[in-house]
């Protein structure tokens, strides 16, 4: 199956010297890769590259990227605009020799393997969008309300200050706040 934003570059097109590009994505691949990544919508997604070959078929790409996207908020539930910008270096490595290590090096580059010649630097993007977006998205301003948080006073009294306060669960403000939203 082919990426929902893919623009491939045959790695033998790419000079000794290195080559720049641009990408962008067209309105079909942008509503097609908010699906994918189940967000109400991508508005644009363009990345400029630098690629620079290496040895044994290795090319050192340096990516910059900017889309604009609509979250929806984990508090409010409502949708927002927002704005993703990115750099990132990954190195492109022939298939044939891509392993994946157990034992990862947090601080080395990323390797991602390309296969038949071609760097898709469109699914390249994709997959940096992905990890750049807010797993977590917060609408500017908004806050879970006060009356929905479990906050325990000192000596944990029930209202009348006598015996114990009942425990909320731990999801009852959030299951609160959605019934207020539907």
């Amino acid at each position: 199956m082919d990426p929902e934003f893919s623009r491939r570059v045959p790695v033998g097109r790419i000079a000794a010297k290195g080559m720049e590009t641009s990408i962008e994505a067209t309105p079909e691949e942008c509503r097609a890769l908010a699906r994918r990544f189940g967000i109400p919508a991508i508005r644009d997604l363009a990345c400029r590259y630098r690629l620079v070959p290496g040895a044994q078929g290795e090319v050192m790409a340096e990516g910059w990227l900017t889309a604009h996207v609509t979250q929806e908020c984990v508090v409010s539930l409502e949708p927002f605009e927002d704005a993703v910008a990115e750099s990132f270096t990954v190195r492109c490595i022939p298939a044939e020799r891509f392993r994946e290590d157990d034992e990862l090096d947090p601080f080395s580059i990323d390797e991602v393997p390309y296969e038949r010649e071609m760097i898709d630097l469109g699914e390249l993007a994709a997959e940096e969008l992905s990890l750049g977006l807010d797993p977590y998205p917060h609408k500017p301003g908004s806050a879970i309300p006060v009356e929905l948080l479990d906050v325990e006073e000192d000596g944990d009294t029930d209202a009348d200050g006598e015996g114990e306060a009942p425990k909320r669960q731990p999801f009852a403000a959030l299951a609160e706040l959605k019934k207020k939203h539907n």
